[in-house]
């Protein structure tokens, strides 16, 4: 097999499965919280997927899915008005409204989300939020006494999709690469700093227009773009948004590292480096 074969297998190994599951548990939820929040029993009306899940980007064995769900303006002026912590009572109402779907699971607020977790290991983590005349979104943080603050997953989501169709997927699947050796080497970087700098380099890369013949040599050169990030930087601007997204640690030693196991494995046909660097994902 060719090496663009098999990475070809590689990007296969990584896409997601149980989106059956999942999608009957976001219908299932978006229900519930439309019948309490707005009188009508939908189950796609005002809920979106965001993170890692919404933006297409996420890898098999991901527990995780994060989806928003818009309630009324009447709702915020309810709990804005709270002397004390308004936000943490609005987690709660919205932690007892999913509690009456799934009474024998794990539901819970957790600081900014209301988190659902499954027997099966998937966790839902649901942001209530509230729309605003720019169309991004305000969501409660009960932490420190409560407060509000402000995301805007629409446009990063919109600007990944664009990003990605332009060359030709690499962008995605760049992203679910390097996410499965951040999984094997337990890298300090999260998954949306991973999309913000990868679609940099995917801007700049000179093999940007190339096939999977090439993918060796991306994901080489991508580890070479990450080694030499700043360490000082302490934060890059998210693509679409323009919100901020900080580093989590230090990952650019693991990148000069996977760098050189990198340049090891595409100057050879010995798949080992790259199951050094993809664990089981790569099958060679």
């Amino acid at each position: 097999m060719t090496i663009g074969g098999k990475f070809q297998t590689l990007i296969r190994n990584l896409r997601t499965t149980n989106h059956e599951v999942v999608s009957e548990r976001y219908q299932e939820i978006t229900r519930r919280l439309n019948s309490d929040f707005w009188g009508n029993y939908s189950r796609t009306l005002n809920s979106i997927y965001v993170g890692s899940y919404g933006r297409g980007t996420s890898i098999k064995g991901f527990s995780d899915v994060d989806m928003l769900m818009r309630l009324p303006h009447e709702t915020y002026l309810q709990y804005n008005s709270y002397s004390y912590n308004g936000q943490s009572a609005l987690l709660q109402k919205v932690r007892s409204s999913i509690a009456q779907k799934y009474p024998n699971t794990d539901v819970s607020g957790d600081g900014q989300v209301v988190v659902v977790r499954f027997v099966d290991g998937i966790k839902f983590e649901v942001v209530p939020a509230f729309i605003k005349t720019d169309n991004s979104y305000t969501y409660p943080d009960s932490n420190n006494a409560g407060r509000w603050r402000t995301c805007d997953p629409i446009p990063e989501i919109n600007a990944i999709n664009e990003s990605n169709n332009q060359y030709k997927k690499k962008v995605k699947h760049l992203v679910r690469m390097t996410k499965a050796w951040k999984a094997k080497h337990n890298v300090p970087i999260s998954g949306m700093l991973i999309e913000t700098l990868a679609m940099q380099f995917m801007d700049d890369w000179e093999y940007n227009d190339m096939s999977y013949e090439f993918y060796d040599w991306m994901f080489r050169d991508f580890l070479k773009f990450l080694s030499n990030r700043n360490r000082d930087q302490r934060f890059w601007i998210a693509r679409g948004s323009g919100q901020q997204v900080y580093r989590t640690g230090l990952f650019e030693p693991k990148a000069t590292a996977g760098y050189k196991i990198a340049m090891e494995a595409a100057d050879t046909t010995n798949d080992i480096y790259w199951k050094q660097l993809f664990g089981s994902f790569y099958t060679g």
